[in-house]
């Protein structure tokens, strides 16, 4: 049997690394146990490339040269760790698209606010005329990305997943926003692993790199103590951060670096909340440091569109506010979105669980929810933890439900915030589909 450059998973990521390896003269085998989507199908059938769905075949991924795996697919997989005992290199698609980029690299990870970094890091560098190019857990893949052309500096979100199977990969500049428990059901439930997954980011780096990290992060500061890190550390935080670095000082927000330094007042910031100035100086750090002028860090820092599905207006009607924060799937997510609203709350969570602890947001939930409408297949540790502790609580079993449930419970000056802590794979494919979903399930209630 001809060897091949197998690909497990026909997602995004993996229908891209597929398209690249076709492009780059492999023989390539495309292999999904779900449902491939149409387009993604549509796609492997013009480029020629032999895929499977429903199934995989063991005996053909096992005789692969290697394996490209898409991050949804977890290292303790049965198939996975036959992969392993056969000494078959298993990569992500960053890893493997990489290989055919020599752009410099800023990687962006962390438990909250990487989705948000990465795209204004990338708002910032195309407002100074740099050739960049958005891409990895946000956008289309880095693979994808490299079969129309290969950009001079690429602005990456990384997902742990993804930082799994990297090997080789190099980000020259590496950003960590903050870490807290997620995804723990991966990690076999130790929060040690999920930071040690975080810090790969980190691999490869030399005297001439660069990390830029929040220095109130508890984690992040006990792991730097540990270890012998080799570039330069660029720090953000709300107090002096004594050199190189950005900080809050006062009602400013100041930028140091070794070319730039200036200050901007932090309400003229574009996008609003504590989490979001640290959002804000994260990316004007890496910006500045790739090279982008200190007049577009400026005006990029206060015209920022704000992210679809993170803390989203969506619509007021009879004086109840709808707000699409779809994209908070941990709790620390779903922490920021209570404590940013100052009306009383119909919040509506649930989902796939993972490993989460409910005390967190106790406090909050009980200062600001007068309803609680629990979205998911199993309910069961959500009701427990605040069936008892909050004016109103219900289930709904699609959105459809929720958003009927939360119209009729709110008054005028309330706030609907679908904010839900957890993942979204129980009833929809993911957390855009969620968020799309709960936003046109709100304009059908606006006639």
């Amino acid at each position: 049997m001809e060897k091949e450059l197998i690909v497990l998973g026909a997602g995004e990521s993996g229908t891209g690394a597929a398209l690249l390896a076709k492009a780059k003269g492999f023989s390539v085998f495309v292999s999904d146990c779900g449902k491939i989507k149409p387009q993604h199908q549509a796609e492997l059938e013009f480029a020629g490339i032999d895929f499977e769905s429903g199934r995989h075949s063991e005996e053909r991924i096992l005789n692969a040269i290697e394996v490209v795996k898409s991050p949804g697919i977890p290292d303790h997989s049965p198939l996975v760790r036959a992969l392993g005992n056969r000494g078959i290199s298993v990569i992500s698609e960053i890893e493997f698209a990489g290989r055919y980029s020599k752009a410099k690299m800023v990687g962006v990870t962390g438990s909250n606010g990487k989705t948000t970094t990465a795209m204004w890091i990338y708002h910032l560098m195309k407002k100074s005329g740099l050739d960049v190019v958005l891409a990895g857990n946000v956008g289309n893949s880095m693979a994808r990305e490299l079969l129309e052309r290969d950009p001079d500096i690429f602005v990456l979100e990384l997902s742990s997943f993804q930082l799994d199977g990297m090997k080789d990969f190099k980000c020259h500049t590496s950003i960590i926003t903050n870490i807290t428990p997620d995804h723990l059901d991966r990690y076999d439930y130790k929060f040690e692993n999920y930071v040690d997954a975080k810090f790969r980011i980190l691999n490869n780096h030399t005297s001439d790199d660069i990390f830029i990290f929040n220095a109130h992060d508890k984690e992040i500061m006990e792991r730097l103590k540990m270890m012998r890190y080799p570039g330069h550390r660029c720090p953000f935080a709300f107090d002096d951060v004594y050199g190189e670095g950005a900080c809050v000082d006062g009602e400013k927000v100041v930028f140091n670096t070794p070319n730039h330094h200036f200050s901007i007042p932090a309400g003229e910031i574009a996008l609003p909340g504590k989490h979001n100035l640290s959002n804000a100086m994260a990316a004007s750090l890496a910006a500045l440091r790739m090279g982008a002028s200190g007049e577009a860090v400026k005006e990029g820092l206060k015209d920022f569109p704000s992210v679809a599905h993170r803390l989203e207006g969506v619509t007021e009607l009879n004086g109840v506010l709808f707000i699409n924060d779809s994209k908070a799937t941990n709790i620390d997510s779903a922490w920021y979105a209570l404590e940013s609203m100052e009306r009383p709350v119909i919040w509506i969570a649930g989902g796939t669980d993972k490993g989460n602890d409910y005390s967190e947001l106790e406090e909050l939930a009980v200062q600001k929810v007068k309803h609680l409408i629990c979205l998911g297949v199993d309910n069961t540790k959500l009701m427990a933890a605040f069936g008892n502790k909050l004016p109103g609580v219900s289930e709904a079993k699609s959105m459809s439900q929720a958003v009927e449930q939360a119209v009729n419970v709110a008054r005028p000056g309330d706030v609907v915030l679908l904010s839900p802590a957890c993942a979204s794979f129980d009833l929809f494919d993911n957390y855009v589909h969620r968020g799309d979903l709960f936003k046109a399930e709100v304009k059908k209630h606006e006639g």
